[in-house]
């Protein structure tokens, strides 16, 4: 059996964050019915940092481990153009040698696009304090600009008791999300849980 190792973009540092990483992630692709095939998480750090440690991965393959890479996308995606053309563009990485397009996958636009999808997450989470109006109804999340998503988030959270903000909080939402949600309205994330589920 092939089994995935996962390398994602942030974390911060020290291994309180490690823990929570690992930890929130694990719950994430649980809920997205990936138990059996969970796949080993590696926190990246810096986006640059995540990519050299994919590519290592792929230069030093072990037998049934399949690298794949997972960062924000950080722009919207020209329409017809691939991940890996986006990084190439955006970034000047190229996919490395030994590595597939099916192993390189995008948070669009980041990581809290995906909090965008889950509503109900975020009034749980953030309680009565939570100001919804912020947090428009955007017909397709993956076109909203990235100070745009981050932009809402702090608005609506300004006067919560935990306000969004990077580390424990959004590791505290991604181990709530509901996947089937974040599936829905983000193409991409249907990707990558697509293409762990059909490892075997």
């Amino acid at each position: 059996m092939v089994s995935a190792v996962i390398f994602i973009e942030g974390g911060g540092d020290g291994q309180l964050h490690e823990r929570s990483f690992r930890k929130a992630w694990s719950e994430f692709f649980r809920s997205a019915g990936l138990s059996g095939r969970m796949p080993a998480i590696v926190r990246g750090g810096g986006r640059k940092q995540t990519y050299e440690k994919f590519a290592h991965a792929v230069r030093v393959a072990r037998a049934r481990k399949l690298p794949v890479l997972l960062v924000d996308s950080e722009e919207t995606v020209k329409t017809g153009h691939s991940v890996w053309d986006h990084l190439r563009r955006r970034d000047g990485w190229s996919r490395p040698e030994g590595a597939e397009d099916d192993q390189a996958f995008l948070m669009v636009v980041a990581m809290e696009t995906w909090f965008l999808a889950d509503r109900d997450l975020l009034t749980e989470h953030f309680g009565p304090e939570l100001v919804e109006s912020h947090l428009k109804r955007w017909p397709a999340l993956e076109n909203v600009p990235k100070d745009t998503v981050l932009g809402a988030l702090r608005a609506a959270t300004a006067g919560c008791s935990r306000p969004y903000e990077k580390g424990q909080v959004s590791f505290d939402l991604v181990a709530k999300l509901d996947s089937s949600r974040v599936e829905d309205q983000c193409p991409h994330a249907r990707e990558l849980l697509r293409r762990l589920r059909s490892l075997s």
